[in-house]
């Protein structure tokens, strides 16, 4: 008769970890308890504090980031007999509802109120069940090498560094599975580097105050650049900590590398200190206190943004454009220069126009899938054409401050020709409609300025404004 075959859960049948996963569950259904899970861990230890987070938060396990590959396997051992069981740290609650949605195991040892069922104690559960090497075990990590030493056969997946070679003194290793995404690949990805294009925005005050001349203030301003993209890559990672289970429901974030699992779990708890440490570092060493000021001001906003302002109509657009012009106020603090009515006017419109595109965008998604309203969020797709006014609207009256700018006294005073700025209003009028007529047609799919950087007609658009701008000049 065969031995039956017992699997590990977090790593190995799943790309996550339950405990990180209900921990930001918790973090984001009851941001004013953050330290009730240290009161559970130090009162009870892990047994309590994996059955206090079962307790009030659950978790979609149908969306959860599987193993295909160790799956598709498990199904072909059990068609061809052989008995499967389910071994986990993680909460009973949990392994249960997985084992119950996958409908491939017979039996299920987890972690209870009393026992944290890991390492040595599942190897003593799995012992007491089976006999010493009764059974096969398929694992990932150091934790699951005293069960490889009881089991018969060992099968090893995705593995921590060096398991592989501390479970081979055991001599019992049948097969390594291994299907990991390359790792720079995934940092990129999860640092999602290519948002740094909106910290470009940083350079805007030293365009407008004609300041390239000066190599010590354009360094300032680079230096500003990179510390703002580093808080910014902290405020990604725990944004998608919080948001896992909403991105896994999203056509587009369900691949983004913590939602998929290609990125461990504990890799972005980590990255979130270090980047801001690493951010922070930069601006307190190198640039004024007032860009300091804004530097936290904007990542207190967008932690208060992940945690609860999103999930509030009007307030999120509203604070999305915030966000966008805080990196042009940062730029005019890196540097020292004062910003203009007109600019901080003309920018506040636009990028509430580009937000509302964004929430438009989704809502759009929302409705093709059929469903009435949107995940994580307070709009209903019946909300499109509200949305859609007040986007074009906002995006209107910035062309209109652009235009107005162009009167003021001060304007003639910074450019010589000031009429040549006329050129970038129907301009920029062409490109905030045609924005929106994609986003009616389904047809944008990313960040709006993500879409803009990678659209030709969008770059034209750019390079039609500077030409405009250096005719004046």
């Amino acid at each position: 008769m065969s031995k039956p075959i017992v699997v590990d859960l977090d790593g190995t049948l799943i790309y996550s970890d339950i405990l990180v996963e209900s921990g930001f569950a918790f973090l984001r259904s009851f941001p004013q308890k953050f330290y009730k899970p240290l009161q559970w861990l130090s009162s009870g230890g892990k047994p309590a504090l994996k059955s206090r987070l079962a307790e009030h938060v659950s978790i979609d396990v149908t969306t959860l980031p599987y193993n295909a590959q160790v799956i598709n396997w498990l199904r072909e051992m059990r068609a061809a007999g052989r008995t499967i069981a389910l071994a986990t740290a993680s909460h009973e609650a949990f392994a249960r509802s997985i084992a119950e949605h996958l409908g491939i195991f017979d039996r299920v040892f987890a972690t209870d109120e009393h026992v944290n069922l890991s390492s040595h104690r599942k190897r003593d559960r799995l012992v007491e069940a089976y006999g010493e090497k009764g059974f096969d075990y398929v694992g990932n990590s150091r934790d699951d090498i005293a069960v490889w030493a009881a089991a018969d056969r060992a099968y090893v997946v995705n593995p921590h560094a060096g398991v592989v070679r501390a479970a081979s003194k055991h001599d019992n290793i049948e097969q390594v599975f291994e299907n990991r995404q390359p790792t720079l690949r995934v940092w990129a990805k999860s640092l999602r580097l290519h948002q740094w294009l909106k910290n470009l925005l940083i350079f805007v005050p030293l365009l407008a105050g004609h300041k390239l001349g000066s190599p010590a203030i354009v360094g300032l301003s680079v230096l500003a650049f990179f510390a703002f993209g580093l808080c910014a890559s902290s405020v990604y990672l725990l944004n998608d900590l919080l948001d896992l289970e909403d991105d896994r429901h999203h056509p587009v974030k369900r691949n983004r590398p913590l939602a998929a699992g290609t990125m461990p779990l504990l890799w972005g708890m980590a990255l979130c200190p270090l980047l801001l440490i690493a951010a922070f570092g930069i601006a307190l060493a190198f640039l004024p206190w007032r860009f300091n000021a804004v530097l936290l001001g904007y990542y207190v906003l967008t932690l208060a943004y992940s945690l609860a302002l999103k999930r509030h109509v009007m307030v999120d657009v509203v604070t999305l454009a915030a966000l966008y012009t805080t990196r042009i106020i940062a730029g005019a603090a890196a540097i020292s220069v004062h910003l203009t009515f007109w600019l901080l006017a003309f920018s506040m419109f636009f990028f509430l126009s580009l937000a509302l595109v964004k929430r438009y965008t989704e809502l759009h998604a929302t409705l093709r899938a059929g469903r009435e309203k949107t995940r994580g969020r307070g709009y209903l797709s019946s909300d499109l054409s509200v949305v859609s006014s007040l986007g074009t609207a906002s995006g209107y009256i910035s062309v209109l401050v652009l235009a107005m700018y162009i009167q003021d006294e001060r304007t003639t005073a910074l450019y010589r020709h000031p009429q040549y700025i006329w050129i970038a209003c129907p301009v920029m009028l062409y490109w905030i409609s045609r924005a929106w007529v994609i986003a009616h047609r389904g047809e944008m799919n990313d960040d709006p300025i993500v879409f803009a950087a990678r659209d030709r007609m969008s770059l034209l658009v750019v390079a039609l404004c500077g030409v405009a701008f250096w005719l004046a000049i």
